[in-house]
């Protein structure tokens, strides 16, 4: 089932009074559960397209569905995880997960909220630093906050921008398999959109990879991702097909790059 569509999606930014393309003619499907990543060069509108997905903007031209609606704004349906953490720093790291259940559950009670809340953070490892502050915290451990209390607010869509850019190698494996433990937990998985520069991270969790092109960005390629989860990351990475297809996403992350820019070097 479709959960997402984009028909003929384009957006401009105003530029002095002249209109700077972002991205150009996106469409794209996206099917109810199924993780999908954006990889593309810096500035080719991956986070603009998150953005428009998100509500947050409107296309110039062109209409974005969920579930067969058109995107009018904002709204408890989709979630966003972000590079930077995104907590409010006041809050112990259970009070920032309650908080936001209680935008998206206002009529529920405190103690069930306050049980969700903790459920998550025992989802995530962090049960035993719930009342600590995000100061407190490292970056791995705030951002396991972040994608906790997006999962926690229970949103149909998951919108994520580059959420482990910042972090170290070590921390970056350890969330992306809390990420992968969330997004299977449960009956239902949620449909994600996941943007990285990360060749690997997306084959490994991935269902299909979408490549951009350049500024004006559109997408040029859909690579199917059809590797049994759940995945056993040493196995895989280890396997011939793994390699097969990173080799493969090297290939046309740099064969449309170049193309587009006319052969300069651009670096991942």
């Amino acid at each position: 089932m479709t959960k997402i569509r984009l028909e003929n999606v384009s957006y401009a930014y105003e530029d002095r009074g002249a209109a700077l393309p972002a991205v150009e003619g996106i469409n794209i499907s996206v099917h109810e559960g199924e993780f999908v990543s954006i990889i593309g060069p810096s500035g080719c509108g991956k986070s603009t397209l998150l953005s428009l997905l998100a509500g947050l903007s409107f296309p110039s031209a062109g209409c974005i569905f969920i579930d067969g609606q058109v995107i009018k704004g904002t709204g408890p349906d989709r979630g966003l995880v972000f590079q930077h953490y995104s907590l409010f720093p006041w809050m112990t790291a259970r009070q920032n997960i309650v908080f936001g259940i209680r935008q998206v559950k206002k009529s529920t009670g405190k103690k069930t909220i306050e049980k969700i809340a903790d459920e998550y953070l025992g989802l995530v490892g962090l049960r035993d630093f719930a009342h600590k502050y995000p100061l407190q915290l490292s970056g791995g451990m705030q951002q396991r906050v972040a994608i906790a209390r997006a999962f926690a607010m229970n949103p149909r869509v998951l919108l994520m921008d580059e959420p482990f850019g910042a972090l170290d190698a070590k921390n970056r494996v350890v969330l992306q398999e809390v990420l992968l433990k969330l997004w299977d937990n449960g009956s239902e998985k949620k449909t994600v959109i996941f943007v990285t520069h990360d060749i690997d991270e997306a084959v490994l969790l991935s269902d299909r990879i979408m490549v951009m092109s350049a500024r004006p960005g559109t997408v040029v390629r859909e690579v199917p991702v059809e590797f049994a989860r759940p995945r056993d990351r040493a196995a895989l990475i280890g396997s011939e097909e793994y390699a097969g297809l990173r080799n493969k996403m090297v290939s046309l992350f740099y064969d449309d790059v170049l193309q587009k820019i006319g052969g300069s070097e651009v670096a991942l």
